[in-house]
């Protein structure tokens, strides 16, 4: 961290544009993909082909996952007010948090922090807590995303010591792998620093929320969930938390 006031990533003059010190429209529009775009505003580079390559995968890999609660929660913000869709967008972002989708940048601490897997696993179960990056509520037998990830990160020969340490990590926990652990784990071994990882899925499932509420526009389901979650919970008068 650096005590000087200053950024590095763009800033708009009366003739052009300037992002991370290139000309945005007279040498980035055209040429960069969205993918690279975004890699080059997060690290100040460009990516490398298989940087580009696996950021593209991971993007595509997490935008979406049907009803979550993410969705959901956009879905029925909409409904109650149809002409905030940032604020629809931002009520699914904010639910977006360490149990549906931020899990990826706790791996990634997890990946980083030097711990032995056995003896981290054990001390996490005995705090009460859970492995991250393990489990599903769906895909209980294997999430097919993990395992596209890890082999096309084998494919390409990208698998480095964040993947064997994750690998370690599924030897010690006995349940499936989900998408979140290969996410960091191939992003840490192509250079992303850690602190970085939770910004992909949260890219990602912007998108996912935008196709949630175009859709909520044309076939409206948020009062039907919201419905459905009162149909679901009986009132009881002398129920105390």
């Amino acid at each position: 961290m650096t005590d000087d006031a200053t950024s590095g990533i763009g800033r708009a003059y009366p003739d052009r544009v300037e992002v991370r010190g290139r000309d945005l429209a007279g040498d980035l529009m055209g040429r960069l993909t969205f993918t690279e775009y975004f890699h080059l505003l997060l690290t100040g580079e460009e990516p490398s082909e298989e940087q580009r390559f696996f950021l593209d995968l991971l993007l595509v890999a997490i935008a979406e996952h049907g009803m979550m609660p993410t969705n959901v929660a956009a879905r029925m913000t909409l409904a109650a007010d149809p002409g905030s869709l940032q604020g629809a967008v931002a009520a699914g972002i904010l639910g977006a948090g360490p149990i549906v989708l931020g899990t990826s940048g706790e791996c990634a601490r997890l990946l980083t922090s030097g711990r032995e897997p056995a003896e981290a696993v054990a001390e996490i179960r005995a705090a009460g807590g859970k492995v991250p990056g393990f489990g599903h509520p769906v895909h209980k037998e294997a999430d097919p995303r993990a395992e596209r990830i890890l082999a096309l990160a084998d494919e390409h020969r990208v698998s480095g010591e964040h993947v064997a340490l994750a690998r370690r990590y599924a030897e010690a926990v006995p349940l499936p792998m989900n998408v979140a652990m290969p996410m960091a784990a191939v992003l840490l071994d192509l250079g992303y620093p850690a602190s970085t990882v939770q910004a992909v899925p949260i890219l990602a499932r912007t998108a996912g929320l935008l196709a949630h509420l175009a859709e909520e526009r044309e076939r409206p389901l948020g009062f039907r969930m919201a419905a459905a979650a009162e149909d679901a919970v009986d009132y009881d008068a002398d129920a105390r938390p």
